[in-house]
């Protein structure tokens, strides 16, 4: 698949020619599907926690005596019937985290890849930097190319400069081509690749 190299304010840079074995499947939704809940399980925090009777201070004296009030047979204040009691069955602190095995993972990445090439929401640059970290700079840049909401992958490390200038623009993202992810692919409308980038992706996925 061969597609247009361009500067960030849509200045022609060449064209490079895509691997067919990364941007060129037939997205599966249901891999996505998986790998998109899979990182949503694991960055969640699992702190949500209650008292339960055992955690509740008050006093484990039987309420009344056994026989002769008419009541129930109950023995401690702390039970969850009771106001002020534990609660039964709460959440309790723990990982939301599962398995998924890696292959399945970098799987499900090829096919967002390949999914974004499909409806033509890839852009290739030739690199991500500005001589100064102006975000005027980078939106006059966007407004001619018409980009509004982009995931933006380096190839190493990014440009001190660009993600200076870039972190104040709202839907704009900037990750290192190690941090690219199949949640923010999606949740983009454009994936903005340097040339540094798509050699390190498909070195990385092939």
């Amino acid at each position: 698949m061969k597609i247009d190299v361009t500067s960030f304010d849509g200045q022609a840079a060449g064209s490079i020619e895509l691997s067919d074995e990364v941007f060129g499947l037939e997205p599966r939704k249901d891999l996505i599907f998986r790998m998109i809940r899979w990182q949503l399980a694991k960055r969640r925090a699992g702190t949500h926690a209650v008292k339960n009777r055992a955690d509740i201070a008050r006093s484990g004296k039987k309420l009344h005596k056994q026989k002769g009030t008419g009541g129930a047979r109950h023995g401690s204040a702390r039970a969850p019937q009771f106001r002020g009691g534990g609660r039964s069955f709460g959440p309790v602190v723990r990982s939301h985290a599962h398995d998924l095995p890696k292959k399945v993972r970098q799987l499900a990445l090829k096919h967002a890849l390949s999914a974004k090439a499909k409806d033509g929401g890839i852009i290739v640059w030739e690199k991500a930097e500005l001589a100064e970290p102006k975000t005027k700079l980078l939106v006059s840049g966007f407004a001619k190319t018409g980009v509004e909401s982009a995931i933006i992958i380096v190839g190493g490390a990014p440009q001190n400069n660009f993600t200076l200038a870039a972190r104040n623009i709202p839907k704009i993202d900037v990750l290192p081509v190690d941090g690219v992810n199949v949640y923010d692919i999606l949740r983009r409308d454009k994936l903005v690749l340097t040339r540094a980038a798509v050699d390190a992706l498909e070195a990385r996925l092939k």
